[in-house]
């Protein structure tokens, strides 16, 4: 993407400052965000911040493309209270690409979630059937069926990306999420300061953990190739949480054992992994960063 007027919704959070940091080396890029969960500080100084809801009437919409990734974007979260997180995950999202499209603009691409699809140990393609276990889960599909609506009635094209496991660190732009951020940051920290990493039953739990550089390169392909749907963002390989630990130890040098403990989540998926063949026939995409690579640019902050 080059000379485009963009807009990042949760633009000061983990993902969107990613986003909107790498998009501003060539574009006119607004992030909005409100500060609940993202941070100013992580964007470059290019970027130009607006600090407001996506349940607001006065953010600039008038934009080329607008990334949509503001949410409570945890099940925990959602459940604290249901009826704010489906206000900010279901009405912002609509109130977003309602103001954008009477803006004039016909192009977005959105987050949606992985967890959907529930335990896997296989890839699981876009064309599964699934269910809405939690209420996160279900305002996450809520964006799904309102992006139909905007792309039939309105003809926008709207592409939503069910991100898996991403991760980068608290060396990027992780470290504000605290108890919030990737199981990769977390329990590297917790490595690297000497602590024991807590991990749910016995830390045979699988994820197919994303780099959060393949991410950003995901959506903006979306953008420029003006997708439509639902695609997959994951690697095709998982890893245990044991395996995890073992790796983040190579790297560091260190000897840490994880405390084992009871899982306290309800609703928890075991396994996950995904199918990305439909954004790679769309768009060319692969992930570049393998697991291994991306834990030690995980640890290279604490190695420094």
């Amino acid at each position: 993407m080059e000379d485009q007027r963009v807009l990042v919704t949760g633009g000061a959070g983990f993902i969107g400052s990613n986003l909107a940091n790498h998009l501003a080396d060539h574009n006119d890029v607004i992030a909005v965000d409100d500060c609940y969960l993202g941070t100013p500080e992580n964007l470059a100084d290019q970027v130009e911040f607006i600090n407001a809801s996506v349940v607001d009437d006065d953010f600039p919409t008038d934009v080329d493309v607008v990334f949509h990734f503001a949410a409570l974007s945890s099940y925990k979260m959602h459940e604290e209270n249901p009826a704010q997180g489906a206000r900010v995950n279901v009405e912002g999202f609509v109130n977003t690409i309602e103001q954008a499209r009477q803006d004039g603009c016909d192009t977005v691409v959105y987050a949606t979630t992985s967890s959907i699809y529930g335990d896997r140990t296989d890839p699981s393609p876009e064309t599964m059937d699934v269910q809405a276990r939690t209420g996160y889960e279900a305002s996450k599909l809520a964006r799904g069926r309102y992006a139909e609506y905007f792309h039939s009635f309105h003809e926008m094209t709207l592409a939503g990306m069910r991100f898996f496991s991403v991760y980068q660190g608290f060396g990027g732009a992780e470290k504000h999420k605290g108890q919030f951020a990737n199981t990769v940051a977390q329990f590297t920290d917790k490595i690297a300061n000497e602590e024991r990493p807590e991990l749910f039953g016995d830390g045979t739990q699988t994820r197919d953990f994303t780099h959060v550089d393949d991410v950003v390169r995901a959506c903006e392909l979306a953008a420029d190739h003006e997708l439509q749907g639902i695609y997959n963002v994951g690697t095709e390989e998982s890893y245990s949480f044991n395996t995890m630990i073992e790796l983040i130890n190579d790297e560091l040098g260190t000897d840490i054992e994880p405390k084992y403990i009871e899982n306290p989540l309800e609703e928890y998926v075991h396994d996950t992994m995904a199918d990305y063949s439909k954004l790679h026939e769309a768009t060319g995409w692969e992930p570049t960063i393998g697991f291994e690579k991306g834990v030690s640019r995980v640890c290279e902050p604490y190695q420094n």
